[in-house]
């Protein structure tokens, strides 16, 4: 349910141009409701399970699947490495690609991308499915315009999630597919330092958790994995909160909404708040210090298996996804953070 004194509407209307889509929004918390207009180019695909970031002045795309839901092949999953100018807005650009993924994360940290884990279909469309999740740890650098192999991760993963924090890439949940054996679900977590020229994985304490389809966070300098799908139990909006100070994990407030709100959820922190969007489309934002998450806005679609990140200090972007009822989505949404929030909090 709605909080009627925290939930804000972002009125979206998209309109469908040749270069993209036209994205016309209300800043919520705004006196005048003055309405700011962004173009948008869309995916050329419906993608669902693939890595995104922000490095500069660009949002960059790896993978993921474009097929039927639950029906992977090689003809299905992507390979496809693009990015869109936050300058120009109006066409994705085509970069130098590696292997076919999905459920796999990246991330941005020092001007490149890393790209972790993830899982391949051997098989071909109507075949018997033949799923191989990976162990590939890679680094993108655009100004040299290539993929360096870094030093693999302990454990093939997918459906799994990372997040940076200062200089260190934490890597949470998941599971290990291999073909025909049976699917390992991780109990493991690893932390890599990005400062090194050639990063490292080192153990973390074993997590008090075991899930995949998970998105992590952070808020107060403290790692949050939020929701996910359970062994047992089915879908979660559980959080778990991993404190690098202490080394240690702890129960943070569960997200609001149903247990499939947690199922393929994405999160990003902007300015020093969490935000996270699910599949009923709710935007929702915890404080540092708060001990419950509050519902900002809704929109429409809902999605999930999508990706959220922050393209400036007051806008959020929904790349791909699918929706229940439209299936999978090409067009980006953009959601507006009220900047007065912000600016009170800080003291300005």
């Amino acid at each position: 349910m709605f909080h009627q004194g925290c939930c804000l509407l972002a009125r979206t209307v998209l309109t469908v141009a040749a270069v993209g889509v036209a994205l016309i929004w209300a800043v919520p918390g705004s006196a005048h409701k003055k309405a700011e207009t962004m173009t948008l180019a869309e995916l050329p695909k419906g993608t669902t399970s693939f890595g995104a970031a922000v490095a500069g002045d660009w949002v960059y795309v790896y993978g993921g699947n474009c097929g039927a839901a639950h029906r992977y092949s090689t003809a299905s999953q992507s390979n496809a490495f693009l990015r869109l100018s936050l300058k120009d807005q109006t066409q994705w650009e085509k970069l130098p690609s590696g292997p076919k993924l999905q459920g796999l994360a990246m991330v941005a940290h020092g001007g490149k991308l890393y790209r972790v884990g993830g899982f391949t279909a051997r098989n071909e469309e109507g075949e018997p499915q033949d799923l191989w999740s990976t162990d590939e740890f890679a680094r993108y650098d655009p100004a040299k315009g290539k993929w360096e192999s870094l030093a693999p991760l302990p454990e093939p993963r997918s459906s799994h999630d990372a997040v940076v924090l200062g200089d260190q890439l934490y890597v949470v949940g998941g599971w290990m597919l291999q073909g025909e054996s049976k699917r390992k679900w991780h109990k493991t977590a690893y932390v890599a330092d990005l400062s090194q020229n050639k990063p490292t994985w080192k153990k973390l304490p074993s997590p008090p958790f075991q899930r995949r389809a998970l998105t992590l966070g952070i808020c107060d300098g403290k790692v949050y994995v939020i929701g996910g799908m359970q062994v047992q139990g089915g879908p979660t909006t559980k959080v778990a909160v991993f404190d690098p100070a202490e080394q240690s994990w702890s129960e943070g407030p569960s997200i609001h909404g149903s247990p499939m709100d947690g199922f393929g959820a994405s999160a990003f922190i902007l300015g020093k708040d969490l935000y996270v969007t699910t599949s009923s489309g709710k935007l929702q934002r915890l404080a540092p210090g708060s001990d419950k998450w509050e519902i900002v806005q809704t929109f429409r679609p809902g999605r999930f298996f999508h990706r959220m990140l922050p393209i400036d200090d007051r806008h959020l972007v929904l790349i791909g996804g699918t929706s229940r009822g439209r299936g999978r989505l090409k067009e980006l949404q953009v959601l507006t953070v009220s900047p007065q929030r912000a600016a009170a909090r800080d003291g300005s």
